[in-house]
């Protein structure tokens, strides 16, 4: 069986293997930078021809589309190299890595049911030899009702197709026919019953600018609803913005009648100081060298101390939203720990970009949250937890995405040590005092809290710092002694500036391009 790509001339691929994200302008659109590229499986039953059709299930409502470059793989790859990873790579094509939000919160990141449906990847109609033409001279267009809505090159992406092979061959052999799907730009959004779909891959200064063509797919309204025996869909208003692309292009959908409003206005814009700007700062500046820059302004004590992540690597920043446990009494626990008390509130309200800070009193003994409750905070979009307390359900909850910072792990159930008892208030988490709307920023060496009115001055002195202190890292990994360098004297910080004249210390990536 070929799945209709006999087209390509290549065997059904082993694997289709696609990436969450790459393109810059897709990366600011959901306010995340992954430090690395992560990945999901597309099965082989997904892939389709141009021309062909693709069914919107019957009781859902956000079906989009993601125009993207597909690698083919030729010689096969293992422990490659990202120098050499393009090599491993015969031919490039067009692919729309379609999908429903409508089943996101039931996949919890693996995207089997939301991506893997039938005609959910099509894929051609042409196959481009890669021979002669190199891994950044690539561009993808992408058409609804012949109108562009997507149109970005490869000359952007945050992890280049080389990389990429090199990477997925240190986890596996990428075997001939193998199929990479790289990642959307900006412009994803949601198609109707009716909506045409195109997508165009191409290398327009490649000599004769070879094509792919035109991709075309065609909507149409599915009858076959699905069975409560699995999951059902289910969405709200942070999976309705991140399907349509943003807010604006949300209003525009429900003005022309496609899209339905929002349940809670107030949830589309949040005011959060975490700009994409700040964000794009702190991108890869460690929780240390912001602590420094919040000591020389007097902040001494805003250490959630004796927490550590549930994942290794794991990043943490988002604003505070607050919830409280008082010690256990067994009258105050009748009368407020059942039925719909402060912790199922504080999870059953968490807004997207928040992270849910626990004050537990620093008591590693009993359990604050479990995986039920952590899995409702990743369906609202929280951008993770901190606890000073302990976690039950520890391995469950370390299969979510969310990011969990916590004392460990404990199986104890509410009712043990705490009485559940007000959120959106002041509290203090592991030493630290967190007032709602402050920003939680954590990595591996723990979590700061930074009072609002200061984030954009440390996170502009935290980011030249961390450039710094990379370019003395560069100076010692050459030979350089530490005396007199770390910290910079005179000679040293002359150096230092002569080198970065072009780019300044603390410039955003946008800025540096410019200047470059």
């Amino acid at each position: 069986m070929t799945y209709g790509i006999e087209q390509l001339g290549i065997e059904t691929p082993g694997k289709v293997i696609a990436v969450h994200l790459n393109y810059p302008s897709r990366i600011a659109q959901r306010g995340r930078t992954p430090e690395f590229p992560s990945y999901f499986f597309k099965p082989a039953s997904s892939l389709a021809p141009t021309g062909g059709t693709i069914e919107r299930p019957a009781g859902t409502e956000l079906l989009a589309f993601e125009g993207e470059i597909a690698l083919v793989i030729g010689e096969p790859a293992r422990w490659v190299s990202p120098e050499d990873g393009w090599k491993h790579v015969a031919q490039v094509t067009a692919a729309n890595d379609f999908g429903l939000y409508d089943l996101r919160a039931a996949d919890k990141g693996s995207n089997v049911r939301n991506k893997g449906g039938d005609g959910f990847t099509p894929i051609g109609p042409a196959a481009i030899p890669t021979e002669g033409i190199g891994q950044d001279a690539w561009r993808v267009r992408t058409w609804v009702g012949g109108e562009l809505v997507q149109n970005d090159t490869s000359d952007t992406l945050r992890f280049p197709f080389g990389q990429l092979v090199a990477d997925l061959s240190q986890h596996m052999t990428l075997e001939t026919g193998d199929v990479i799907l790289t990642g959307t730009p900006a412009g994803s959004s949601v198609v109707v019953p009716g909506d045409v779909v195109e997508v165009e891959v191409d290398a327009p200064n490649a000599p004769g600018a070879p094509t792919t063509g035109r991709l075309a797919t065609t909507v149409t309204q599915g009858a076959n609803a699905f069975g409560d025996f699995g999951n059902t869909p289910a969405i709200d208003d942070k999976q309705r913005v991140e399907a349509w692309g943003d807010e604006d292009a949300h209003a525009a959908a429900v003005a022309a009648g496609k899209a339905s409003p929002l349940e809670d206005e107030s949830r589309a814009s949040t005011g959060s100081p975490l700009t994409a700007e700040i964000r794009e700062l702190l991108d890869g500046v460690a929780v240390a060298t912001v602590s420094a820059a919040l000591r020389k302004r007097g902040y001494v004590d805003i250490f959630v101390d004796g927490v550590h992540p549930n994942h290794e690597g794991d990043r943490i920043l988002g604003t505070a939203k607050t919830l409280r446990f008082i010690p256990f009494r067994p009258d105050l626990f009748k009368e407020y720990g059942g039925g719909f008390n402060a912790q199922k509130r504080a999870f059953d309200t968490v807004e997207a970009g928040e992270v849910l800070v626990v004050e537990a009193r620093g008591i590693p003994s009993t359990g604050t949250v479990g995986d039920v409750l952590a899995l409702r905070a990743q369906y609202r979009g929280a951008a993770g937890i901190v606890t000073d307390g302990g976690v039950r359900d520890f391995a469950a909850v370390q299969e979510f995405d969310l990011p969990v910072f916590s004392r460990g792990a404990h199986p104890s159930v509410l009712g043990r040590r705490h009485v559940p008892w007000e959120t959106d208030v002041t509290i203090a988490c592991g030493g630290a005092a967190v007032q709602p709307g402050d920003i939680i920023m954590g990595d591996r060496d723990g979590v700061v809290v930074i009072p609002p009115f200061l984030l954009e001055e440390v996170a502009r002195e935290a980011a030249a710092q961390e450039d710094a202190d990379a370019w003395v890292a560069e100076q010692v990994a050459q030979g350089a002694p530490v005396d007199g360098l770390f910290p910079m004297n005179a000679e040293w910080r002359a150096r230092y500036e002569a080198s970065r004249a072009s780019t300044p210390a603390g410039a955003t990536e946008a800025e540096r391009e410019a200047r470059a």
